[in-house]
Protein backbone atom coordinates (compact mmCIF):
# COMPACT_ATOMS: atom_id res chain seq x y z
CA UNK A 1 0.00 0.00 0.00
CA UNK A 2 1.70 3.10 -1.04
CA UNK A 3 2.12 5.98 2.05
CA UNK A 4 -0.20 8.28 2.41
CA UNK A 5 1.30 12.16 1.45
CA UNK A 6 0.03 15.35 2.41
CA UNK A 7 0.59 17.97 -0.82
CA UNK A 8 1.27 21.61 0.14
CA UNK A 9 0.67 24.26 -2.08
CA UNK A 10 3.27 26.85 -1.28
CA UNK A 11 3.50 30.29 -3.47
CA UNK A 12 7.36 30.85 -4.24
CA UNK A 13 7.61 34.10 -6.93
CA UNK A 14 4.65 36.04 -6.81
CA UNK A 15 1.54 34.36 -8.23
CA UNK A 16 3.92 30.92 -9.25
CA UNK A 17 3.76 28.42 -6.77
CA UNK A 18 4.52 24.69 -6.17
CA UNK A 19 3.38 21.27 -4.54
CA UNK A 20 5.49 19.90 -1.57
CA UNK A 21 5.15 16.60 -0.62
CA UNK A 22 5.07 15.50 3.00
CA UNK A 23 4.73 12.19 3.71
CA UNK A 24 3.08 10.72 6.94
CA UNK A 25 6.30 9.22 7.49
CA UNK A 26 8.22 12.71 7.73
CA UNK A 27 5.80 14.20 10.32
CA UNK A 28 6.16 11.06 12.63
CA UNK A 29 10.26 11.71 12.34
CA UNK A 30 9.69 14.78 12.72
CA UNK A 31 7.82 14.38 15.85
CA UNK A 32 10.19 11.58 16.99
CA UNK A 33 13.02 14.07 17.15
CA UNK A 34 10.96 16.45 18.88
CA UNK A 35 8.32 14.98 20.54
CA UNK A 36 5.89 17.66 19.22
CA UNK A 37 2.09 16.47 18.59
CA UNK A 38 1.46 15.38 15.14
CA UNK A 39 -0.57 18.22 13.92
CA UNK A 40 2.98 21.18 15.06
CA UNK A 41 5.24 18.98 13.27
CA UNK A 42 2.73 18.97 9.84
CA UNK A 43 3.00 22.64 10.11
CA UNK A 44 6.15 23.38 10.92
CA UNK A 45 6.65 20.67 7.75
CA UNK A 46 4.83 22.85 5.74
CA UNK A 47 6.36 26.12 6.66
CA UNK A 48 9.39 24.30 6.22
CA UNK A 49 8.61 23.15 2.68
CA UNK A 50 9.47 19.61 3.98
CA UNK A 51 13.36 20.43 4.93
CA UNK A 52 13.27 18.88 8.54
CA UNK A 53 16.04 20.19 9.85
CA UNK A 54 14.49 23.90 9.17
CA UNK A 55 11.17 22.39 10.74
CA UNK A 56 12.60 21.82 13.73
CA UNK A 57 13.75 25.48 14.01
CA UNK A 58 10.31 26.15 13.35
CA UNK A 59 9.27 23.90 15.80
CA UNK A 60 11.61 25.73 18.47
CA UNK A 61 10.69 29.37 17.32
CA UNK A 62 6.97 28.40 18.70
CA UNK A 63 8.11 26.29 21.43
CA UNK A 64 9.32 29.61 22.62
CA UNK A 65 6.47 31.34 22.02
CA UNK A 66 4.41 28.79 23.78
CA UNK A 67 6.57 28.62 26.83
CA UNK A 68 6.85 31.97 27.88
CA UNK A 69 3.02 32.16 28.26
CA UNK A 70 3.50 28.97 30.43
CA UNK A 71 6.08 30.25 32.34
CA UNK A 72 3.53 32.85 34.01
CA UNK A 73 1.85 29.96 35.12
CA UNK A 74 2.17 28.48 38.60
CA UNK A 75 4.20 25.46 39.27
CA UNK A 76 2.98 24.01 42.93
CA UNK A 77 3.26 20.18 42.05
CA UNK A 78 6.50 18.28 42.23
CA UNK A 79 9.43 15.68 42.45
CA UNK A 80 12.05 15.33 44.09
CA UNK A 81 15.32 12.81 42.27
CA UNK A 82 18.26 11.89 44.48
CA UNK A 83 21.64 10.29 43.17
CA UNK A 84 24.85 9.42 45.02
CA UNK A 85 28.21 8.77 43.56
CA UNK A 86 30.72 7.34 45.97
CA UNK A 87 30.69 10.65 48.33
CA UNK A 88 29.03 12.44 47.55
CA UNK A 89 25.09 12.86 46.54
CA UNK A 90 22.54 15.27 45.44
CA UNK A 91 18.59 16.41 45.66
CA UNK A 92 16.94 18.85 43.22
CA UNK A 93 12.84 19.70 43.07
CA UNK A 94 11.39 19.76 39.95
CA UNK A 95 8.07 21.65 39.91
CA UNK A 96 5.32 21.57 37.26
CA UNK A 97 1.34 22.32 37.49
CA UNK A 98 -0.56 19.11 38.03
CA UNK A 99 0.75 16.15 39.55
CA UNK A 100 -0.08 13.64 37.30
CA UNK A 101 2.91 14.95 35.19
CA UNK A 102 4.66 13.27 38.15
CA UNK A 103 4.19 10.00 35.79
CA UNK A 104 5.12 10.98 32.66
CA UNK A 105 8.23 9.55 31.55
CA UNK A 106 9.54 12.69 29.60
CA UNK A 107 9.97 14.67 32.86
CA UNK A 108 11.00 11.30 34.56
CA UNK A 109 13.99 11.42 32.20
CA UNK A 110 14.47 15.21 32.72
CA UNK A 111 14.62 14.65 36.49
CA UNK A 112 17.07 11.61 36.51
CA UNK A 113 19.40 13.01 34.06
CA UNK A 114 19.50 16.41 35.40
CA UNK A 115 20.01 14.84 39.21
CA UNK A 116 23.14 13.46 37.35
CA UNK A 117 24.63 16.73 36.37
CA UNK A 118 23.50 18.05 40.33
CA UNK A 119 26.52 15.58 41.15
CA UNK A 120 29.01 18.43 39.87
CA UNK A 121 27.06 21.75 39.97
CA UNK A 122 25.83 22.91 43.42
CA UNK A 123 24.20 25.84 42.53
CA UNK A 124 20.93 26.34 39.97
CA UNK A 125 22.54 28.65 37.54
CA UNK A 126 25.75 26.05 36.69
CA UNK A 127 22.83 23.00 36.83
CA UNK A 128 20.83 25.03 34.35
CA UNK A 129 23.91 25.77 31.92
CA UNK A 130 25.45 22.40 32.51
CA UNK A 131 24.89 19.79 29.24
CA UNK A 132 23.04 17.29 29.44
CA UNK A 133 24.26 13.82 27.12
CA UNK A 134 22.45 14.84 24.07
CA UNK A 135 24.58 18.29 24.32
CA UNK A 136 21.49 20.57 24.90
CA UNK A 137 21.84 22.61 28.20
CA UNK A 138 19.62 21.44 30.99
CA UNK A 139 17.50 25.24 30.52
CA UNK A 140 17.53 24.27 26.57
CA UNK A 141 15.93 21.03 27.42
CA UNK A 142 13.29 22.02 29.71
CA UNK A 143 12.03 24.44 27.59
CA UNK A 144 11.69 21.99 24.77
CA UNK A 145 9.84 19.94 27.52
CA UNK A 146 7.19 22.51 28.57
CA UNK A 147 6.37 22.98 24.98
CA UNK A 148 5.77 18.62 24.63
CA UNK A 149 4.46 18.34 28.14
CA UNK A 150 2.41 21.59 27.99
CA UNK A 151 3.59 22.85 31.66
CA UNK A 152 5.44 25.20 33.18
CA UNK A 153 8.52 23.22 34.35
CA UNK A 154 11.27 24.98 36.70
CA UNK A 155 14.41 22.70 38.55
CA UNK A 156 13.50 24.84 41.96
CA UNK A 157 15.72 23.16 44.37
CA UNK A 158 19.05 21.75 44.69
CA UNK A 159 20.86 20.10 47.52
CA UNK A 160 24.54 17.90 47.93
CA UNK A 161 25.91 15.78 50.73
CA UNK A 162 29.63 15.10 51.02
CA UNK A 163 31.85 12.53 52.81
CA UNK A 164 35.06 13.05 53.63
CA UNK A 165 36.03 10.40 55.62
CA UNK A 166 35.14 6.65 55.58
CA UNK A 167 31.65 5.77 55.97
CA UNK A 168 28.83 6.06 52.99
CA UNK A 169 26.33 8.41 51.68
CA UNK A 170 22.79 6.38 52.36
CA UNK A 171 19.42 7.62 50.32
CA UNK A 172 15.89 7.28 50.74
CA UNK A 173 13.41 7.98 48.43
CA UNK A 174 8.82 8.36 50.04
CA UNK A 175 6.37 7.84 47.43
CA UNK A 176 8.32 6.63 45.00
CA UNK A 177 6.96 7.35 41.02
CA UNK A 178 10.29 5.42 39.49
CA UNK A 179 13.83 4.93 40.31
CA UNK A 180 15.19 7.70 42.97
CA UNK A 181 12.18 9.58 41.70
CA UNK A 182 9.83 10.51 44.81
CA UNK A 183 7.65 12.97 47.04
CA UNK A 184 10.15 12.85 49.52
CA UNK A 185 14.32 12.91 49.30
CA UNK A 186 16.49 11.52 51.80
CA UNK A 187 21.04 12.00 52.13
CA UNK A 188 22.81 11.25 55.29
CA UNK A 189 26.45 10.98 55.58
CA UNK A 190 27.39 8.63 58.01
CA UNK A 191 31.38 8.64 58.78
CA UNK A 192 32.61 4.98 60.35
CA UNK A 193 35.63 2.88 59.86
CA UNK A 194 33.36 0.10 58.96
CA UNK A 195 32.74 -2.16 56.44
CA UNK A 196 29.91 -0.17 53.82
CA UNK A 197 27.57 -2.97 53.78
CA UNK A 198 27.49 -2.97 57.84
CA UNK A 199 26.64 0.57 58.05
CA UNK A 200 23.98 0.52 54.98
CA UNK A 201 21.15 -0.77 56.75
CA UNK A 202 21.91 1.97 60.00
CA UNK A 203 21.84 4.79 57.19
CA UNK A 204 18.93 3.66 55.26
CA UNK A 205 16.87 3.73 58.90
CA UNK A 206 17.93 7.29 59.85
CA UNK A 207 17.17 8.66 56.07
CA UNK A 208 13.73 7.04 56.86
CA UNK A 209 13.78 8.55 60.18
CA UNK A 210 14.77 11.87 58.46
CA UNK A 211 11.94 11.75 56.24
CA UNK A 212 9.23 11.34 58.87
CA UNK A 213 10.82 14.07 61.32
CA UNK A 214 12.21 16.33 58.84
CA UNK A 215 14.68 18.26 61.43
CA UNK A 216 16.10 21.50 60.47
CA UNK A 217 19.83 21.06 62.26
CA UNK A 218 22.05 17.95 62.60
CA UNK A 219 23.08 19.21 66.07
CA UNK A 220 22.16 21.71 68.94
CA UNK A 221 25.49 23.51 68.53
CA UNK A 222 23.98 24.27 64.78
CA UNK A 223 20.95 26.29 66.00
CA UNK A 224 21.55 29.64 65.57
CA UNK A 225 21.26 31.85 68.69
CA UNK A 226 18.58 33.84 66.80
CA UNK A 227 16.50 30.75 66.27
CA UNK A 228 16.54 30.34 70.13
CA UNK A 229 15.71 34.24 70.77
CA UNK A 230 13.29 33.64 68.58
CA UNK A 231 11.51 31.00 69.79
CA UNK A 232 11.84 32.28 73.53
CA UNK A 233 10.05 34.99 72.64
CA UNK A 234 7.27 33.40 71.32
CA UNK A 235 7.72 30.50 74.23
CA UNK A 236 7.44 33.55 76.81
CA UNK A 237 4.10 35.49 75.66
CA UNK A 238 2.52 31.86 75.53
CA UNK A 239 3.57 31.09 78.88
CA UNK A 240 2.91 34.54 80.45
CA UNK A 241 -0.31 34.61 79.00
CA UNK A 242 -1.59 31.64 81.58
CA UNK A 243 -1.19 34.47 84.54
CA UNK A 244 1.51 32.10 86.83
CA UNK A 245 3.85 33.63 88.63
CA UNK A 246 7.51 34.29 87.23
CA UNK A 247 9.46 31.24 88.23
CA UNK A 248 6.95 28.70 87.07
CA UNK A 249 7.03 30.58 83.91
CA UNK A 250 10.41 30.53 83.54
CA UNK A 251 10.18 26.46 84.19
CA UNK A 252 7.94 26.46 81.11
CA UNK A 253 10.23 29.15 78.63
CA UNK A 254 12.90 25.77 79.60
CA UNK A 255 11.05 22.78 78.98
CA UNK A 256 9.84 24.40 75.78
CA UNK A 257 12.83 25.45 74.36
CA UNK A 258 14.41 21.96 75.39
CA UNK A 259 11.09 19.90 73.63
CA UNK A 260 11.88 22.67 70.62
CA UNK A 261 15.22 21.21 70.34
CA UNK A 262 14.25 17.44 70.47
CA UNK A 263 11.72 18.09 67.57
CA UNK A 264 14.04 20.22 64.98
CA UNK A 265 17.61 18.98 66.16
CA UNK A 266 18.48 15.19 64.41
CA UNK A 267 20.67 14.10 67.22
CA UNK A 268 18.58 15.58 69.80
CA UNK A 269 15.24 13.44 68.03
CA UNK A 270 13.75 10.15 69.23
CA UNK A 271 14.07 7.30 66.52
CA UNK A 272 10.82 6.85 65.20
CA UNK A 273 11.70 3.11 65.03
CA UNK A 274 11.42 2.73 68.98
CA UNK A 275 9.96 6.60 70.26
CA UNK A 276 12.11 6.97 72.53
CA UNK A 277 16.00 6.31 71.96
CA UNK A 278 17.85 9.45 70.85
CA UNK A 279 19.60 10.00 67.26
CA UNK A 280 22.97 10.29 69.02
CA UNK A 281 22.20 6.88 71.67
CA UNK A 282 21.40 4.94 68.31
CA UNK A 283 25.02 6.04 66.88
CA UNK A 284 26.89 5.22 70.30
CA UNK A 285 24.73 1.58 70.36
CA UNK A 286 25.90 1.15 67.06
CA UNK A 287 29.34 2.22 67.53
CA UNK A 288 29.93 -0.37 70.24
CA UNK A 289 27.99 -3.01 68.48
CA UNK A 290 30.47 -2.06 65.22
CA UNK A 291 33.55 -1.72 66.78
CA UNK A 292 34.10 1.97 65.44
CA UNK A 293 32.85 5.55 66.07
CA UNK A 294 29.75 6.29 63.60
CA UNK A 295 29.05 10.04 63.23
CA UNK A 296 26.55 11.91 61.06
CA UNK A 297 28.67 14.92 59.35
CA UNK A 298 25.76 15.57 57.29
CA UNK A 299 22.54 15.12 55.52
CA UNK A 300 19.47 16.94 53.58
CA UNK A 301 16.01 16.56 53.28
CA UNK A 302 13.83 18.04 50.28
CA UNK A 303 10.07 17.80 50.02
CA UNK A 304 8.18 17.88 46.88
CA UNK A 305 6.03 21.07 46.82
CA UNK A 306 7.25 22.19 50.13
CA UNK A 307 6.43 26.09 50.95
CA UNK A 308 10.35 27.31 52.15
CA UNK A 309 10.08 30.21 54.54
Amino acid sequence: MKEKELVVNTKTNGSKSEDVVISISLVKKLRDATGAAMTSCKQALQEAKGDIEEAIKVLRKTNLAQMSSKLQRKADEGIVALAVDNNKGAIIEIKFETDFVARNERLQKLATEAVQLALVHDNLTDLKNAKLSSGETLESQISQDIAVIGENIQVSRIRQVKLVGNGIIASYIHNSVARNLGQIAVLVALEGNVESDKLTKLGKNIAMHIAATNPRFLSSNEVPESVIMQEKEIFTAQARATGKPEKVIEKMIEGRVSKFLEETVLLEQAFVIDGKTKISEVLSNAAKELGSEIKITGFSCLKAGEVVE
